[in-house]
């Protein structure tokens, strides 16, 4: 469906879009995908408490998949809707489907970082096919049938696990510590009900820019990330040890929200360069394909390249890189990619070749850092935080998203070679400095490593 939305959004009314202007239409993709990501903190705190894992990645798939099938109708306020939904139901299903992967091997199996490699191909797989099909059926056809089409993906994927859930034996069976939490819970539900009720409304109303709720939701996100890891490490009682983990844990954080906030732009500017700045004439075709369909790429790039890292991973043994370090070289790829854009960013008709290369470089990043960076979640976090640490993680990410999105907002406004050039080198910058700091950090994670 990310393939689409940007897309959707800018196109004219006369092609069955919504119309909006880039910079509105990049306010709402950032605010859209960093919601999906921030609510994987509230996710992890009700499958930790209430729910466990196994129900709440249940519970957030089909609320997903209510979402992609209210997109399917023309409508604004469905389309809204269907949005608020996917937020709601991604935040229960992301961080904790992830946990769940992670209890099916004990703390100090070499097998772990290989074995969230494979279940990466498997997201990825999925990844590869729904650009591909939801792209051509949404841009060629319809933009609501692409959406609904992605509901029925969605809706395969639920009863799958519904039906296979026996295999994976007491993974997120029952919540690890189970508290009396179910009024907190009733009246956390309640009152996100009625902000996001309120916030859409004033929105529809045109009371409230899209602009000002979306930089109202980078304060928000800002605060979110000072509380939580000033409140943990001022509050929380954790030993020593567990006290370097989370520092080390948060320096992690800071490196995956910049690696994601050039990963991410694949659905945005990238998303955007590709439909108006790249050749899409290619092998004889009478009609360019469809711009969605780079989407398939780093997915493609993953099921191939996966496999010889979970090799790799398992091979090196005690030999293998520290974490740190895999998030090092994580950035310096994805820093790589803009940067190889910036010869050819201001020219059109641009050979196809350069996204391609572009997203070949961000898949080497992401496997050096995306699995890793959930398996070292799991090693790292304290047991009885789990699931919020790994909502920590998704944390990062929703960090990247917003600002993946307010980058596609300047699409029209900044020279894309100063915007990609910019990127590039702070992520290579960022790289270097972790590498240096790889002594220190293995210093604070101790045996997790």
């Amino acid at each position: 469906m990310r393939a689409l939305l940007i897309l959707f959004m800018t196109a004219p009314v006369a092609r069955k879009g919504l119309g909006f202007a880039t910079p509105e239409a990049g306010a709402i993709y950032g605010l859209y995908t960093g919601m999906v990501y921030l609510l994987a903190l509230p996710g992890g705190w009700i499958a930790d408490k209430i729910l466990g894992a196994r129900r709440a990645v249940l519970a957030g798939g089909i609320i997903i998949a209510l979402g992609h099938f209210s997109m399917a109708f023309p409508s604004v306020v469905t389309f809204f809707l269907g949005l608020a939904l996917i937020v709601t139901g991604t935040g229960l299903l992301k961080p904790n489907v992830s946990t769940m992967v992670g209890q099916l091997y004990r703390k100090h199996d070499a097998r772990r970082d290989a074995g969230f490699s494979i279940f990466y191909i498997g997201i990825n797989l999925g990844a590869f096919t729904a650009p591909l099909v939801c792209s051509y059926v949404g841009e060629n056809i319809n933009w609501h049938y692409g959406f609904g089409l992605a509901g029925i993906g969605m809706t395969i994927g639920v009863v799958q696990y519904a039906l296979s859930g026996r295999t994976l034996g007491t993974a997120g069976a029952a919540p690890v510590v189970k508290a009396p939490e179910r009024l907190r819970f009733r009246l956390g539900v309640t009152a996100f009900l009625l902000v996001m009720g309120i916030g859409g409304k004033l929105a529809y109303d045109g009371t409230l820019s899209i602009q000002s709720l979306s930089s109202g939701f980078g304060v928000m996100l800002t605060t979110i990330v000072v509380v939580l890891f000033a409140g943990m490490l001022t509050f929380g009682k954790w030993s020593k040890e567990e006290r370097g983990r989370l520092i080390a844990i948060f320096v992690l954080f800071a490196a995956a929200a910049l690696f994601w906030s050039i990963y991410e732009e694949a659905g945005s500017t990238l998303n955007l360069f590709a439909e108006r700045r790249t050749n899409r004439l290619v092998f004889g075709m009478s009609q360019p394909f469809p711009a969605g369909w780079f989407q398939s790429l780093p997915a493609l790039f993953v099921i191939a390249i996966a496999p010889i890292f979970a090799w790799l991973w398992v091979k090196l043994g005690e030999r293998n890189p520290s974490s740190t370090m895999k998030f090092a070289i994580g950035l310096l790829f994805a820093g790589l990619s803009f940067i190889i854009l910036v010869p050819i960013a201001a020219k059109s008709g641009v050979s196809p070749i350069w996204l391609t290369m572009t997203y070949l470089l961000q898949t080497i990043g992401e496997l050096c850092l995306s699995p890793v960076g959930l398996s070292a979640m799991t090693k790292l976090a304290p047991q009885r935080i789990a699931g919020l640490i790994m909502g920590v993680f998704f944390l990062a990410i929703s960090v990247g998203d917003y600002i993946s999105g307010r980058l596609a907002s300047v699409f029209e406004t900044m020279p894309l070679p100063k915007l990609f050039g910019s990127v590039g080198i702070a992520a290579v910058v960022l790289a270097v400095v972790l590498a240096v700091c790889n002594g220190p950090m293995k210093r604070l994670t101790g045996d997790a490593e």
